[in-house]
């Protein structure tokens, strides 16, 4: 085996260079904190660098050599001594095998975690070599390629039709628009759309990407939170598949500048799904995002949350409030709504009159009034909320609160005797106080309507079938913000191995961590005097209020989530 150790940082190496200032070195710095993507993905991404100059790092770093993928024969049999699922896990493909050696083309052959690990499962030992990310994902569909079933779709297509390149500019003109719509409503088309779509359900997926690029149509579904590349038909086949989603959703597929916004609806056996689309265009097509949401799935309980016992009890006594404002606070995919719903399900009776005003309504409840908005038509959620004052409601829940006139009718309804249940946008409990001032809220009105806030994430769980401990070395437990323990002491976490039942990934279903801010008169006070949100979160700290990286944290030291996890979703920066 190649033994490879990193002598100098990336952007250190290439500013010496010359081929990357700090400047953007510190612009792909801040990306890679807040998306967790690898900096030199982020570098490419953002088009400081080309793969070429991560590729020539590498090369100087490792002393491994360069493979490119249209110069070599590859083996079928070879590629498959890496399965699939760990293959596409760390981008890389096993190209040659010398005896007990695997030759193993790699984006990043300082990744010695994917060395181990496939000497681990493989048997082998592992010879690195250096591919660009380009070269090892047109090696996937080459080796592993579509599904049988898409690759039928294609082939008769293919014998059917005459299907060109799609267009490399998005603004050129001379689209032959009538010979789209027909290829978008013909039958290989729609099945082709239809299999995408099985395949996102099937997968339980939240969003489906349809991302042309320069070279190729990527397809990506966000799975438990986190977005995977999947197989995906050939570029020429880019506008009719936008162009069949278009129609579905509404959309003009003669509109090709401008981003569009559209929904359809679609029934798979006892599932109905609400699809949100979304285009926008780029340079390379239009982007094409279609948010699934799965309007009849069952909602879980509270107790299946992941609520602490502490905070489960307060937040039982916050839903159960005669009258002022909650709040659940987070980014978008967070789990806000799910938690909602889960209020609304334990307090909806026969005696309360419950009203909501959503966009959109994403779960369907008996006895409860739910209203979708409508902006084209002039309602919006502060149009809804003031009418639904004149229903006569006992709770009110507010999709979400954007703008100061909303924000001033929750606050009176909240001071005339409803319990009112919101969302905000905003990455902690103390920071929906600033939020809501920011907004055109007084102070002293938001002293004396919040109730509490609730700040949440959802982290992956551990797959049970695969998990395993270990002990957490002192680097990590410094990253985590923990002191390090004696040497007679040791501090336990969790992962998974990965196995046929979480797909190789180590994780299996996902669950919420939380921040509960309860409105007590110290805090009340700090609103009124409009502190900083950093002041009020002290004070919180100070009354009991743990962190929603502690809170992370304890449930990696039980054993339910990863710290890696922990720290991806609690990352600042």
């Amino acid at each position: 085996m190649t033994t490879v150790q990193q002598r100098k940082p990336l952007g250190e190496a290439l500013i010496e260079k010359g081929l990357l200032t700090q400047e953007h070195l510190n612009r792909g710095l801040e990306e890679n904190k807040k998306t967790g993507m690898p900096l030199r993905k982020v570098l490419v991404r953002l088009g400081y660098v080309d793969e070429e100059a991560i590729v020539n790092f590498f090369m100087e770093q490792t002393k491994v050599r360069r493979v490119e993928l249209k110069k070599i024969e590859i083996d079928p049999a070879v590629v498959k001594l890496v399965p699939e699922t760990l293959a596409r896990k760390y981008e890389v493909l096993a190209i040659e095998k010398k005896g007990d050696t695997l030759v193993l083309a790699m984006i990043n052959p300082l990744d010695i975690k994917a060395i181990d690990e496939i000497q681990l499962k493989t048997g082998f030992i592992v010879e690195p070599v250096v591919m660009t990310e380009l070269e090892i994902q047109d090696a996937f569909i080459q080796f592993f390629g579509l599904s049988t079933d898409l690759k039928d779709l294609i082939e008769t297509i293919d014998e059917a039709y005459e299907i060109k390149e799609a267009p490399m500019d998005a603004d050129e003109e001379g689209v032959d628009l009538a010979a789209l719509q027909g290829l978008a409503q013909e039958a290989p088309t729609v099945k082709m759309v239809n299999y995408l779509l099985m395949q996102a359900i099937k997968e339980d997926a939240s969003d489906i990407h349809i991302e042309p690029g320069k070279d190729r149509l990527r397809i990506r579904f966000r799975v438990e939170g986190v977005l995977k590349e999947v197989s995906s038909p050939p570029r020429k086949y880019q506008d009719a598949i936008i162009s069949r989603v278009k129609i579905l959703s509404g959309l003009d597929i003669a509109e090709r500048r401008l981003p569009q916004d559209g929904r359809y609806r679609v029934r798979v056996g006892e599932k109905e799904i609400d699809m949100r689309v979304s285009s926008l265009p780029t340079v390379d097509g239009e982007n094409v995002v279609i948010r699934l949401l799965y309007t009849s799935m069952a909602l879980p309980k509270i107790s299946e949350l992941g609520f602490p016992e502490d905070y489960g009890r307060a937040f039982d006594r916050l839903i159960h409030a005669s009258h002022g404002i909650f709040l659940v606070t987070g980014p978008t995919g967070s789990g806000k709504t799910t938690t909602l719903y889960c209020a609304l399900h334990v307090i909806n009776s026969i005696d309360k009159n419950i009203i909501t005003v959503e966009d959109p309504v994403e779960y369907r409840l008996n006895l409860i009034r739910q209203v979708q908005v409508n902006p084209k038509a002039g309602l919006t959620f502060a149009a809804g909320l003031r009418s639904i004052l004149r229903q006569d409601p006992n709770i009110v829940m507010v999709g979400e609160i954007r703008d100061k006139e909303t924000v001033e009718i929750a606050i009176q309804a909240a001071l005339t005797g409803h319990l009112v249940l919101s969302t905000l946008h905003t990455n902690d409990a103390a920071a929906s106080i600033s939020r809501l001032i920011d907004m055109g809220a007084e102070p002293y009105l938001i002293a004396s309507s919040v109730l509490g806030v609730l700040a949440q994430r959802l982290v992956r769980e551990i797959c049970p079938e695969c998990k395993e401990s270990y002990e957490a070395n002192p680097s990590l437990l410094m990253d985590l913000g923990m002191t390090p323990p004696s040497s007679e002491e040791k501090v336990i976490f969790y992962r998974g191995k990965g196995c046929p039942n979480c797909k190789d990934t180590g994780y299996k279903g996902r669950t919420g961590i939380f921040e509960l801010m309860l409105m007590d008169e110290r805090i009340r006070g700090l609103t009124i005097a409009k502190v900083p949100a950093d002041e009020i979160k002290k004070a919180a700290i100070a009354g009991g209020m743990r962190t929603l990286r502690e809170e992370g944290i304890n449930q990696a030291r039980k054993g339910i989530t990863t710290v890696e996890e922990v720290l991806r979703v609690t990352q600042i920066g």
